[in-house]
């Protein structure tokens, strides 16, 4: 048996295991979401969207960062695997950012009375998921691999401020979203806590199982492209 096969055989027991524990991690999630968390007493039942949202948020944001670390890894050492990564991470980030979009609007209708209003943090969220649609416009727009990769990582690296002022946004300004975290604690009872605590490990274990997988489908083709080289030449 070969290295590569070893190798192969190695990843694929991780993407098993990777896919197998965020579908365990999520239906555990759901169950505590509407059968374990108890019904909020103003919201009601819509409370329970909260779960999603801000776990989606947590995933986008964390998908965002690494696409960060990424490009600097990139620019550094001129690396295409740490290249792969960051635009990886950046299309599953989007994904669960739109996700938050989504989510938010579904709790905002019946919380607010519309589904969108221009304060801060959802001002902040909309250019921010802005940003990374124009940084997957970006990825093909440039016919040079090397110039796409250089200039996607400088634009990922700047593009990751609009992360810690949605973050901060609601402690810097009066924004109609809810803190749950603050000096004196959690705003929310245990069960809650609970119940948020394993939506976000179940959003980030699925986010790992779908980075991995992106990776592995950017590395088939950059294999698929060799042997068409190698074949004309």
């Amino acid at each position: 048996m070969t290295g590569a096969s070893v190798t192969l055989r190695h990843r694929d027991w991780v993407g098993l295991a990777l896919a197998g524990l965020s579908v365990v991690s999520f239906v555990a999630a759901l169950w505590m979401v509407f059968g374990y968390a108890p019904r909020e007493a103003t919201m009601g039942d819509v409370q329970r969207i909260f779960y999603f949202h801000v776990a989606s948020a947590w995933v986008g944001f964390f998908g965002f960062f690494v696409t960060f670390a990424a490009g600097i890894l990139y620019l550094a050492y001129a690396d295409r695997r740490w290249d792969v990564v960051a635009h990886a991470s950046a299309q599953v980030g989007l994904a669960f950012i739109t996700m938050t979009l989504l989510t938010g609007m579904l709790w905002a209708k019946p919380a607010w009375g519309v589904y969108w209003t221009w304060e801060p943090r959802l001002t902040i969220s909309a250019v921010q998921w802005l940003l990374y649609v124009a940084y997957a416009m970006l990825r093909g727009s440039v016919t040079s691999a090397e110039r796409e990769a250089r200039f996607a990582a400088v634009y990922g690296i700047v593009a990751f401020v609009t992360v810690p002022l949605s973050w901060f946004a609601i402690r810097w300004w009066r924004t109609i979203h809810p803190q749950i975290v603050s000096g004196e604690g959690m705003a929310i009872t245990p069960p809650m806590a609970q119940t948020l605590f394993v939506s976000l490990g179940a959003f980030t274990l699925v986010y790992a199982a779908l980075l991995l997988q992106r990776i592995r489908l950017a590395d088939a083709r950059d294999r698929l492209e060799a042997l068409r080289l190698a074949g004309e030449s």
